[in-house]
């Protein structure tokens, strides 16, 4: 069967982050704070658009319903599924609409904060797959095929200047930079150093496996990763944290904790089963807790078991 009616692509990953750097052989792009999206665009069948597993996003965003008359040609597009708030991509916003059912308020959402994708790869162009062409290729055909509009656009990227990119990034206020070899090819599903990142605020997945009530109405969170198939524990993040959105996530609570040994100075802890991802922001450090964590948000496209701990901390 053909991939384009089969779905279910895996996209290719970011392997690590690094200092920021200058490079000929490099192109660099600002990493936009959304979600991760593979669309699907035909000029007859319409639009499809899905996260990294494999869900519908279209219904979260009616606003994208015509994207696929902005090509030129069938095809499967990589990119970034976003929100602008105040000119900046909120991730709260995006990540908010993606949760939604209503269709009443998504529309009303759509109206306030209209979502946009941004392509920066082509996997598939008119009836065959272009992975194997080096990214610079893929960013012609790209520019080629979309004719953009305030809803679908093509990402910009500059060469050589990657450090110059990262500072303007940083007095931005914007997440960080992504770097690409030029001569790389796409790989489904596979990290690559070929993709790497710079990044002003670390980000990482981690497990919620409780929490703690606290003074004032705060809530702190109890985070976990894997490591070698253990349940590790990495600490606490309050910042951010509003319990009662949370529980609409469904909170399972769990009688005894999920780790094998119980961390020390959880007393008073509500564990619950270890299900649910979440992203956490904190400034660099090479210690095992977070430095100035902040919650930023579900992660509904991420299992539990891909919350791996890093090796360079």
């Amino acid at each position: 069967m053909d991939i384009f009616e089969e779905k279910g692509i895996k996209p290719m990953l970011i392997s690590e982050q690094k200092k920021a750097f200058d490079s000929p052989d490099w192109i660099y792009e600002v990493k936009l704070d959304g979600i991760r999206c593979i669309a699907y665009l035909d000029s007859e069948d319409g639009t499809d658009l899905r996260n990294k597993r494999d869900k519908k996003l279209l219904p979260h965003v009616p606003e994208l319903y015509d994207i696929h008359k902005q090509v030129k040609r069938k095809c499967i597009l990589d990119g970034e599924l976003f929100i602008l708030n105040n000119g900046v991509t909120d991730f709260y916003e995006i990540q908010r609409r993606a949760l939604m059912t209503d269709p009443f308020k998504i529309k009303l959402s759509a109206g306030k904060f209209p979502a946009t994708f941004t392509a920066y790869d082509i996997i598939y162009d008119t009836d065959h797959l272009v992975m194997d062409l080096p990214l610079m290729e893929r960013k012609d055909l790209l520019s080629d095929i979309i004719m953009e509009n305030d809803r679908i656009n093509v990402s910009r990227y500059i060469e050589e200047n990657g450090i110059a990119l990262f500072e303007a990034a940083k007095q931005q206020g914007l997440e960080g930079v992504v770097a690409k070899r030029k001569d790389s090819k796409y790989y489904f599903g596979k990290r690559t150093k070929d993709w790497i990142k710079f990044k002003v605020m670390e980000t990482e997945d981690c497990i919620i496996c409780g929490y703690i009530k606290k003074a004032n109405n705060m809530t702190s969170l109890i985070l976990g990763q894997y490591d070698n198939g253990e349940l590790v524990y990495r600490g606490h993040v309050t910042l951010g944290v509003n319990l009662r959105n949370l529980k609409q996530h469904g909170l399972h609570i769990k009688e005894v904790s999920p780790f094998d040994k119980t961390p020390i100075g959880n007393d008073g802890a509500v564990w619950i089963e270890p299900e649910l991802v979440c992203i956490v922001e904190s400034m660099p450090t090479d210690k095992e807790k977070f430095r100035q964590p902040v919650f930023k948000g579900i992660r509904n496209d991420k299992c539990p078991l891909d919350c791996q701990l890093r090796k360079d901390i």
